[in-house]
């Protein structure tokens, strides 16, 4: 059961969501130690570098991601949710997308806007170009500032949806005791999509 039915995910979806879940995670907790970290640790070079690495791949996956959910949509959502929840996880779900991808890119023009012009190389292997910033920003140490504070801001709005997306997920699990959760862990639900064609194709 790879790919998606009307009422559950498939394994791709499942392994993409936790997948990344578990870097989104490793990463927002990464970057909030680099902030702590004083400038003269002798570490900071090769653990920035490290945390762009892994941003590439945030970055990789989550285009990968969009591209399997185009071409194979979500279950629907669970019968008798109200207009308004649904319009949430909607809008809740767009959110997280946008900002997966904002992330990786804010910090990517924040390092090619610094006026240190650092190269990135991903895991000491991959040279990744600098992009060019919008000159309206002003000089180099000012776009930095701004695409560090998208970057900041973004991380913390993050951190808010997370937490809000697992509230939810654990509210319909022990409040409303639908599938929502159990099909993110679990194809089962998705075969039963399947199980109930083939039961009217035989009658």
């Amino acid at each position: 059961m790879y790919r998606n039915t009307p009422t559950g995910y498939g394994r791709i979806a499942i392994t993409f969501h936790w997948l990344m879940a578990m870097l989104i995670l490793g990463m927002l907790g990464f970057g909030l130690y680099l902030d702590r970290l004083p400038q003269s640790d002798p570490r900071l070079f090769g653990l920035y570098q490290l945390h762009k690495s892994f941003g590439f791949v945030v970055l990789a996956l989550a285009a990968l991601r969009l591209v399997w959910r185009l071409l194979n949509p979500s279950p629907k959502l669970p019968d008798g949710m109200p207009v308004w929840e649904r319009l949430a996880a909607h809008l809740g779900h767009i959110g997280l997308y946008a900002l997966i991808f904002a992330m990786p890119i804010t910090g990517w023009l924040m390092v090619s806007a610094s006026p240190w012009g650092i190269p990135t190389v991903i895991f000491n292997t991959l040279p990744v170009p600098h992009l060019p910033y919008p000159e309206m920003l002003g000089t180099k140490e000012q776009a930095e500032g701004f695409f560090k504070a998208l970057h900041a801001y973004g991380a913390y709005l993050l951190i808010a949806l997370i937490l809000v997306h697992i509230a939810a997920a654990l509210k319909h699990h022990f409040i409303a005791r639908d599938d929502t959760l159990k099909r993110m862990v679990s194809t089962e639900p998705a075969r039963s999509s399947d199980d109930l064609f083939s039961e009217k194709a035989d009658a």
